[in-house]
């Protein structure tokens, strides 16, 4: 005799899932309507989040552009002018203008989708008030506890867009004087005549002396001996500075004839006689060796003699 189940058992089970689904089944109809508009509210957020940094990282690349391109005419009709020649640093100011434009596009980046995303968290009803209160006090003491971070990052930043040195230029910033070797967004790295490295933070940086921007000046003083002839020892130093301008070998270093000064400065058996060589940027030191060289061997075959120290004697 074959046994049948009864049904009541499956009834029962499907009733009680029935109720426990009801409650839910009645706030999905009931909030159908809230979750559709802000599902959508959120994909339009993020759609002109995303829409927005890519114009403003359009912008910034197109302003950096004309600043590039902007200082590439104005340094091209300076050095026409005042230089007559040299390649522009196109190079150089490509590297900054990247760079900054990193550091804008990364702000830009942080500001758009930290609003959206507060925006969104509105969207799903969370309180606003707490957050912004609490990002409020943690940027205070953030504030408070990196201003010489927050110093030194905005001292690079204003580095980097006046174009105050760049790598590869000698620069004096104090205690440090050397060869920029990098330029970064908070320190500056300086190797020194004797090869150490320096490590200065920029924001500790109070004034800088580029010697490799424009032009520059090699400044050759000859003591000569109080006994000389000036008026003679000057055409003597004259011809050989027209001498080794018209060589030719150094034209492409010099950007304008040396010239003799005069006599700068008498005292303790030596009379001073200064000339002035006008370089391109960084080549003053070559000249100003090789211009004392020649200098030299001119003074030699005019037997024009150097000064020598007066010893002081000792009064009894």
């Amino acid at each position: 005799m074959s046994t049948i189940s009864s049904p009541l058992p499956f009834a029962m089970e499907s009733s009680t899932t029935a109720a426990m689904a009801g409650p839910v089944v009645d706030w999905a109809v009931q909030n159908s309507g809230a979750f559709v508009s802000g599902t959508v509210s959120v994909v339009i957020i993020l759609v002109l989040a995303v829409l927005a940094r890519v114009l403003v990282g359009r912008v910034i690349t197109h302003l950096l552009k004309r600043m590039v391109d902007s200082h590439a005419r104005i340094s091209g009709g300076l050095r026409t002018v005042v230089t007559k020649s040299a390649a522009p640093g196109g190079t150089r100011q490509q590297a900054r203008a990247e760079t900054i434009g990193s550091v804008l596009r990364s702000l830009a980046s942080f500001t758009i989708f930290g609003v959206a995303l507060l925006m969104v968290l509105g969207e799903f009803g969370i309180s606003l008030g707490p957050i912004l209160a609490s990002a409020g006090v943690l940027g205070l003491a953030i504030g408070f506890g990196a201003q010489g971070l927050v110093q030194d990052f905005l001292s690079g930043m204003f580095m980097m867009a006046e174009d105050q040195y760049g790598v590869g230029d000698v620069v004096d910033v104090g205690d440090a004087v050397g060869t920029v070797e990098e330029v970064g967004l908070r320190i500056t790295k300086i190797r020194d005549l004797d090869g150490g490295l320096w490590y200065v933070r920029n924001g500790e940086i109070r004034r800088v002396c580029n010697m490799n921007q424009g032009w520059a000046n090699a400044v050759v003083d000859l003591p000569l001996s109080h006994t000389v002839d000036v008026a003679h020892a000057e055409q003597a130093i004259e011809r050989n500075v027209a001498e080794f301008a018209d060589s030719g070998e150094y034209e492409d270093k010099l950007l304008d004839r040396p010239e003799v000064a005069g006599v700068v400065s008498i005292g303790n058996g030596a009379v001073t006689v200064r000339v002035i060589a006008k370089t391109r940027p960084g080549e003053q030191w070559t000249i100003g060796r090789v211009l004392r060289s020649h200098l030299k061997q001119g003074l030699d075959q005019e037997g024009i003699e150097v000064a020598y120290p007066i010893p002081q004697i000792a009064q009894a």
